[in-house]
């Protein structure tokens, strides 16, 4: 069940159909529009999205769908189902073309794709293949229309024996009749009864010769016709009218042939127009379903998960109407996020007017009609969406004097006929819930209200700016609070659902900034009391400070998935590194192997030749030669190697050495003039190492010849001779190196903000708590984004604002100094901070 009647009306679906038949190639598809309804069957509707979705794959991959001929000839079909009717030359080019495309279309949408079975073929659209399996393509109509019509669909001479001849003799006497005056013009011309540039002319279908009236006796003929200003007469000569009275017996003997080909062809129609009908509808429901595919491109509409019972699951839902229309001026429209389910059935939103309730819920409304129409909808493709069988909206005034219905009285219409038939499969959408008469009364009759749609576990979505509803969801089960944030340092609104907690309607807030005089809003405040005034604004605290945490909670996710990606390639590329290692060290061992093998082979044959040879001398020189040869092969292969190591690591050393002088350079600094010392001899507590080697020791006493050397805690006796001094090791302390990873997400959102910061914040009216809070937040981001100078405006009043706010101040390490603004521009209103 739809209520009410102009539902449509109501959330736009109007306006989608239209948008949905300018998609339309003929009226067979703008009819499906029209008739297209609401659905609570699932298998119906996940059908109808699987086609539309598989015509957008279409659309966006493929480039030969035939979709040039959409005719719709049904009306000269029905016609011909009478005995003696004929389609016309144009109907029966229409019929030709249109059936043309129908075959295409069938062609195109069951063809197989590459990874078909003999069993089971498969098919890149399987939804439009189911839909295009029984239809019937008649090629043999097609090959019988080629035969009488032409490629510009006209009846071909062939089309029967009788027209051949009859064009034929109608050429022929066409030509008799032309060279005839022809002949006689010429004479015309040449006795001057005619200009010498005239040619001769149609008249009622016969060929005549201009020529002025004064000569027009001259030429023995019929005047046909004058010329509008009368200088000109036009006269078929006596010679041509038998000819002419021939041509027009055979055009009508044409005629009369091309009818009887027309009804010939047509009778041969008749018997098969009911299924010639049935692939047109085909052809209407492709139309369809193209302007329904072509829609969810323009709105980046998808198919969400479609489950059969109620839920309602969205991620960045958006109303398609206001989505196009904000784009036409490169605007984007603020994404919905909202879920019900069957713990929270009913959504109570409350906020500021102007802050997008109603938006909210025509959004509700209207994707969820179009998805129970088949349409595919823009939200995320994850988001969850179930099927209702009834849909009941209240938005607007329907006070009606005919029908003696006030505002009020038509809400409370609609609210009886929402309780009669509303169920747990029902969606119910109700706008300023309660609103339309005296508060008090009206809030508790909306809650009672309420009671029975929670009683009856119904689903809906309800705006209200009454506390009582707000306090209701609180305390029931099935009911949840939602609230549109809104800005209150900017004073806009920000059009995002909040779900959890109730909204402020931010009353006192929105007539500060319209220019209502302060007087005027403090006796409200001091009318409507503290209490009040103060819940109103603690609600607003709580629902910045959730938003706040939720800002870092999803910028903690964000970083946490960061550095999930990063750990996992990190593991990748480690378990590569050890698997190339693992690699290396194996075809190093088998390399090893082979030449230990080949190695042991070649000394064994060696041997071998040589206990063979016994006193041969010659035969031993030589076994003994192809070994140190081997051995040469190998020790050069080796050497090889080698220098190529010793030659990466110059290298790797040069690179070092250059990055040194690079620094130095940079650093400006002069190296200092090294001068060698005078060789001495080497003796106790001397610094030494082995020539050749690099490690460092100290000479504990010298003997002779040969001295005792500390190698780190290895004591060694070496020679004299093999010992050179070296410079003593210095310990040296490597500086702790501080990173920090900041990633560019981070840093653009800070750039982003720093451009978007004001060097001055207004306090003015605010409590003293609600003041500190914000300049709490003021001098954090003003640290935070480096920002050496703030202005803090909060009057001169009584100063205890001032004295509160400089209180705060005194106690900021981040504050270097603070003090009153010049005179000129605001003296003791005005504190100006300046930041370390």
């Amino acid at each position: 069940m739809i209520y009410p009647q102009n539902f449509e009306q109501k959330i736009g679906f109007d306006s989608i159909r239209h948008l949905l038949k300018g998609k339309c190639l003929s009226t067979l598809g703008k009819e499906r529009v029209d008739g297209m309804e609401f659905s609570e069957q699932y298998k119906e509707i996940d059908e109808w999205l699987e086609q539309t979705m598989e015509f957008v794959r279409i659309i966006r991959e493929e480039d030969g769908f035939p979709d040039q001929y959409f005719f719709d000839v049904r009306p000269s079909l029905k016609r011909i189902r009478v005995e003696g009717m004929y389609l016309d030359e144009q109907e029966l080019f229409d019929l030709r073309r249109s059936l043309e495309t129908i075959r295409d279309i069938v062609r195109f949408l069951t063809r197989t794709s590459d990874d078909e079975t003999e069993d089971t073929p498969a098919s890149p659209y399987p939804a439009l293949q189911k839909l295009a399996g029984d239809i019937m393509v008649f090629p043999q109509l097609i090959t019988r229309i080629d035969g009488i019509l032409d490629k510009f669909g006209k009846i071909k001479d062939n089309a029967s024996a009788e027209l051949l001849r009859i064009r034929r003799e109608l050429a022929s006497t066409t030509g008799s009749i032309s060279r005839s005056l022809n002949s006689i013009l010429r004479n015309a011309q040449a006795e001057g009864y005619v200009d010498k540039d005239v040619t001769p002319t149609m008249r009622d279908g016969r060929l005549v010769i201009p020529v002025a009236p004064g000569l027009k006796r001259k030429i023995k003929g019929i005047v046909h016709d004058e010329s509008a200003t009368g200088r000109t007469v036009f006269i078929e000569p006596a010679e041509v009218v038998e000819a002419n009275n021939r041509i027009r017996e055979l055009e009508g003997e044409e005629r009369r042939e091309i009818i009887r080909i027309l009804t010939e062809f047509s009778s041969v129609v008749r018997p098969q127009v009911p299924a010639i009908l049935q692939s047109y509808e085909f052809l209407a429901e492709i139309d369809f379903i193209r302007a329904k595919a072509l829609f969810a491109i323009q709105t980046q509409a998808t198919k969400p998960s479609l489950e059969d019972k109620q839920i309602l699951d969205w991620t960045t839902a958006i109303h398609p109407l206001l989505y196009l229309s904000l784009a036409k001026h490169n605007k984007k429209v603020v994404p919905l996020d909202i879920e019900l389910s069957p713990t929270q059935r009913i959504l109570i939103i409350s906020g500021p007017n102007a802050g997008g309730k109603s938006v909210c819920l025509k959004t509700v409304g209207l994707l969820q009609y179009m998805l129970q129409c088949g349409m595919p909808v823009p939200m995320h493709e994850r988001s969850h969406a179930g099927l209702f069988g009834s849909i009941f909206i209240d938005i607007g005034d329907e006070q009606s004097i005919e029908d003696d219905l006030s505002t009020y009285s038509s809400h409370l219409t609609n609210m009886k006929i929402m309780m009669k038939n509303c169920n747990e499969r029902s969606l119910i959408l109700i706008d300023e819930f309660g609103g339309g008469t005296e508060p008090q009364i009206g809030g508790a009759i909306a809650e009672a209200v309420l009671k029975r749609f929670n009683e009856k576990r119904t689903f809906g979505v309800i705006t209200t700016h009454y506390q009582n509803l707000k306090h209701f969801a609180e305390d029931h089960e099935g009911v949840v609070n939602g609230a549109m944030l809104y800005d209150r340092h900017l004073m806009q609104a920000l059009f995002q659902l909040q779900i959890g907690n109730p909204g402020s309607s931010f009353a006192v807030e929105i007539a500060r900034k319209i220019g209502l005089p302060e007087e005027v809003i403090a006796d409200a405040s001091e009318i409507v009391g503290s209490e009040y005034i103060n819940a109103d604004k603690y609600l607003q605290d709580i629902v910045r400070d959730k938003r706040y945490w939720e800002t870092k909670r999803q910028n903690i996710r964000k970083r946490e998935k960061q550095m999930e990606d990063t750990i996992a390639r990190y593991e990748t590329e480690i378990q590569e590194l050890e698997k190339n290692r693992k690699e290396i060290l194996r075809k190093a061992k088998e390399e090893a192997e082979r030449l230990l093998q080949e190695s042991n082979a070649r000394i064994e044959n060696t041997i071998r030749t040589i206990k063979e040879a016994q006193a041969d001398k010659e035969r031993t020189r030589t076994a003994r030669q192809e070994l140190a040869d081997f051995k040469a092969e190998l020790e050069a292969a080796e050497k090889q190697s080698m220098e190529e190591k010793i030659a990466r690591k110059m290298e790797k050393l040069r690179e070092k050495q250059e990055r040194k002088k690079e620094k130095k350079e940079k650093g400006k600094t002069a190296p200092p003039t090294l001068q060698l010392p005078k060789e001495q001899p080497i003796g106790a507590g001397t610094t030494v190492r082995i020539k050749g080697q690099s490690s460092v020791g100290e000479v504990l006493e010298v003997s002779g010849k040969n001295a005792v050397v500390m190698f780190g805690m290895l004591k060694t006796n070496v020679k004299l001779d093999r010992l050179e001094r070296a410079t003593p090791p210095q310990a040296q302390q490597k500086p702790i190196a501080k990173s920090t990873f900041v990633s560019s997400e981070t840093q653009d959102r800070v750039y982003e903000k720093k451009l978007n910061f004001r060097q001055d914040i207004d306090v003015r009216g605010m409590r003293g708590d609600e003041a500190i809070q914000a300049v709490t937040y003021f001098i954090d981001d003003a640290i935070l984004l480096g920002v050496s100078r703030v202005r803090i405006l909060h009057g001169t009043g009584s100063g205890i604002l001032r004295t509160l706010i400089r209180d705060y101040l005194a106690g900021v390490p981040g504050v270097a100094h603070y003090q009153d603004e010049h005179v000129q521009f605001g003296g003791a209103g005005i504190t100006v901070v300046d930041l370390k």
